[in-house]
């Protein structure tokens, strides 16, 4: 007999560009069983919803007719404060991937009024560094020298870990939290302000943009930064960035002035 849990209400699937509405439904169950209350899937199309269903069945049919549908990773992650990106590939650009027991076990302190995200890739090919850019942690699982686990079996795995790292949490210290993290819309606004400031002061350009705003990102997102420092770190770039426009207005005035007491001398000259 299965023992009670403690639910994730808090939390979402973010499934980024699957190619079979079964796993999607597969997925959905699972979620189910551990009180997920949103799937977002990341696609062009809506996904065939007879399909899911068929796996999803009645106890998650909910789950697929609320389902949200996006067009890209942006979008689907702006609602979370904490996304755990899900991988089984690794490079020297990724963040450095931990088992999902350990970085569950991390997540699950933040969880308390913040909601986590669980982002999965597409079945052949997993997420892309882009999608990546929107989460805080990444998940390895770890397998023998054969890996050969499905989108669904990746999902139970790092619900069930979240679900026992919550609530294997002292109660008390759950509630005692007053603090308000960032989530992905306040954290994107801010990055491109970083952005746009070190783009103006010239430290990044075009031709390597990608490359240090990925470390940035990397970099940041392991300070857990709340509401209020996001709201702070993009104010001293609008301060920058306003104070860089008037300088330059202050030159085009210069410079026309000049201009114009160039163009009185040479009239006087003509007379």
């Amino acid at each position: 007999m299965s023992q009670p849990i403690n639910t994730l209400s808090g939390s979402g699937l973010i499934m980024v560009r699957p190619k079979y509405p079964e796993n999607i439904g597969a997925s959905a169950r699972i979620a189910c069983n551990f009180g997920i209350e949103q799937l977002t899937v990341v696609a062009k199309e809506a996904p065939d919803q007879e399909r899911m269903l068929k796996m999803a069945t009645h106890k998650a049919a909910h789950l697929i007719r609320d389902l949200r549908l996006v067009d890209n990773t942006r979008d689907a992650a702006e609602p979370y404060h904490f996304i755990v990106g899900t991988t089984a590939r690794q490079g020297r650009h990724r963040v450095l991937e931990k088992a999902p027991h350990a970085v569950m076990t991390e997540l699950a302190s933040l969880a308390a009024g913040h909601r986590i995200g669980l982002m999965f890739g597409q079945e052949s090919s997993g997420l892309t560094n882009e999608d990546l850019d929107f989460c805080q942690f990444t998940s390895t699982i770890p397998t023998a020298d054969f890996s050969s686990l499905n989108l669904a079996q990746a999902v139970a795995i790092h619900c069930y870990e979240l679900s026992m790292a919550i609530s294997t949490l002292d109660e008390q210290a759950n509630l005692g939290g007053g603090s308000q993290y960032a989530n992905s819309y306040d954290l994107e606004g801010m990055y491109e302000h970083i952005e746009d400031a070190l783009t103006k002061t010239t430290f990044i350009r075009h031709t390597n943009k990608t490359y240090w705003m990925r470390n940035i990102r990397q970099f940041l997102s392991r300070t857990k930064i709340k509401k209020k420092e996001a709201s702070l770190i993009r104010g001293v770039c609008r301060k920058f960035l306003w104070h860089s426009r008037q300088e330059e207005e202050q030159k085009g005035l210069e410079g026309l002035e000049g201009l114009e007491g160039q163009k009185g001398e040479n009239e006087k000259d003509s007379e």
